[in-house]
């Protein structure tokens, strides 16, 4: 299999570095079937729980569009750590195809390999697809075979004769699909094809593609509270206040339920509808593996205190003149206007990555829309700026004591939030 290269943590520091390698897994007709996903955001090889948390986390919420919109599966390197640590509970079994290695060398014995297989079948039972080596085909991993869908062959270990034999072995097992590895020549292709794998992934066919980007850290203190009230078993309105406290936060959010991992059918905007589908289970562990990614990031806290002061007080002179659905859309608006400063990006690409209802995108990235004024307004205010606070006041017809009320409102809820 594909060695991934570990994550182990992140940088101190709002965002960090995210480069994400895809690889295509092709038919015969050299149709894409399937795409490899790793990890090269780091350089170092060496191996964690949190690091494979942190792996399996960043490749299943930042990976790209077209993957996204494709109905393909994502296969992913999952160490046994990730698997009995009950992260898979956030994931579309639907989606994702789990490569699993062999026992460690000091854990080879047959009485490890056979009590692994219970977290293996009951991995198998809540739907994810296992692939595992050309090890699942020897004596002491027979008890895995059962749970097999796909076998990945590496052609820098397995001869020709042997793929055939394995094939033989399998006949009239049509739930197994062999996958070739490390094909890099036309001849190795054609070889392997003869020899009755379906499935085939190497240079010959495309290199690793690397997607470059940004991950962005919410604050710890944040995601404490975030787990506290989890654990309380809070109401569905107080876990929403902390999204609307902490905008990094409320963004990981919703670019994790919308991402191609959580497997949805359409787009989730609003938090409390994402708070409400996610549960208070598997909200707790979005954000225990939230901690784990983020390292001791601050998350910027001057502009992060900065956006909740915009999306309050968008949110306040929202609740004045718009229609109740867009009150959650003004906050929005308000708190993810300075993600570009948040990520390093420009705000166009920012957003690209999270799904957003068009009101929201139209004011932020063209200036338009019913939700444009305010948030013109709101930079009036921020910016002590006279003449524009007068006329954008006067077009949506609200006084400026309305404006300077709803201002020093959003001000001391600010304050009252960062320094809890």
């Amino acid at each position: 299999m594909t060695t991934p290269t570990q994550a182990t943590g992140a940088t101190p520091g709002a965002t960090a570095s995210l480069a994400i390698a895809r690889q295509p897994i092709l038919d015969a007709k050299r149709a894409v079937c399937g795409y490899e996903l790793f990890d090269r955001s780091l350089g170092s090889n060496a191996y964690s729980a949190a690091s494979d948390a942190a792996l399996l986390f960043n490749l299943l919420s930042n990976v790209d569009t077209e993957i996204l919109n494709s109905k393909h599966p994502m296969f992913i390197n999952c160490t046994h750590q990730t698997l009995a640590g009950g992260h898979l509970e956030l994931i579309e079994p639907d989606r994702v195809v789990l490569e699993i290695p062999p026992m460690p060398p000091d854990q080879c014995e047959a009485e490890d390999i056979d009590t692994f297989r219970q977290t293996l079948a009951d991995v198998h039972k809540r739907g994810f697809r296992l692939a595992f080596d050309e090890s699942v085909m020897t004596a002491p991993y027979a008890s895995w075979l059962p749970l097999a869908s796909f076998i990945k062959l590496d052609l820098t270990k397995v001869k020709q004769q042997q793929i055939m034999a394995i094939n033989r072995e399998l006949l009239g097992n049509a739930r197994i699909t062999l996958v070739a590895e490390k094909v890099e020549t036309e001849q190795q292709f054609e070889q392997v094809k003869f020899a009755g794998v379906k499935l085939f992934q190497g240079y010959w066919f495309a290199r690793p593609v690397l997607i470059k980007g940004q991950t962005i850290r919410p604050a710890q203190s944040a995601i404490i509270q975030l787990i506290n009230l989890v654990r309380k078993q809070a109401s569905t309105s107080d876990i929403e206040e902390i999204f609307k406290r902490d905008p990094t936060l409320s963004f990981n959010l919703l670019r994790f339920i919308n991402s191609a991992g959580f497997g949805l059918s359409c787009e989730i905007t609003s938090f409390k509808h994402a708070v409400m589908l996610l549960g208070l289970k598997k909200l707790f562990r979005w954000a225990a593996l939230l901690m784990t990614t983020s390292g001791n990031s601050s998350g910027a806290p001057a502009v992060g205190h900065i956006a909740v002061i915009r999306g309050r007080l968008m949110e306040l002179l929202a609740i004045e003149l718009l229609a109740p659905e867009e009150y959650d859309n003004a906050f929005v608006v308000g708190i993810f206007s300075l993600l570009d400063t948040m990520l390093g990006l420009p705000l166009q690409e920012a957003l690209a990555s999270i799904s957003l209802p068009q009101s929201v995108t139209d004011a932020l990235l063209h200036g338009k829309g019913v939700l444009a004024p305010f948030l013109q307004l709101t930079l009036a205010c921020e910016n002590a700026d006279d003449q524009l606070f007068a006329d954008t006041a006067i077009a949506l017809q609200l006084t400026g004591d309305q404006v300077n009320w709803a201002h020093l409102q959003a001000l001391a809820w600010a304050e009252t939030i960062t320094s809890a």
